[in-house]
């Protein structure tokens, strides 16, 4: 592996039945989605199946997860910045592990907006309006 990168991550293999997604936006999270495991498969989607290659996904309001999920994932994101990020974490039991912080994290029309509907673009075009004026300052 070493002949490909010089750099080697390694991650557990912690089976559960979803991942918690929380979308974090100006050091505040915004959504939560639990991504649930593809039908038969380990990951949330699964390139090789011909048909149910991705798992259910379920949106509830921030105020509704685990406070815990949300201190992890805020405390994860600030220490990347104060853009845009989505925070995957896998919870076995009482433990809480963050799986990745993705920058720039997509926002799909029927998943990550299924709670807020309109009022999460609202929210984040009204940081992109702060952002621009700042600049402009």
């Amino acid at each position: 592996m070493f002949r490909r990168s010089a750099i080697l991550l390694l991650q557990e293999f912690m089976p559960t039945d979803y991942d918690w997604h929380i979308g974090i936006l100006n050091q505040r999270p915004i959504y939560a989605c639990k991504y649930h495991m593809a039908r038969g498969h380990w990951q949330t989607y699964n390139h090789e199946a011909r048909s149910h290659r991705s798992g259910k996904s379920e949106t509830v309001g921030v105020q509704f997860v685990p406070r815990e999920i949300i201190r992890i994932a805020t405390r994860a994101a600030r220490l990347v910045g104060d853009g845009s990020f989505g925070v995957d974490i896998k919870v076995s039991g009482e433990r809480a592990v963050i799986i990745e912080i993705n920058d720039n994290p997509s926002i799909d029309a029927g998943v990550e907006d299924a709670y807020l509907g309109d009022e999460l673009y609202r929210i984040v075009m009204s940081d992109f309006v702060r952002r621009l004026d700042h600049l402009r300052r």
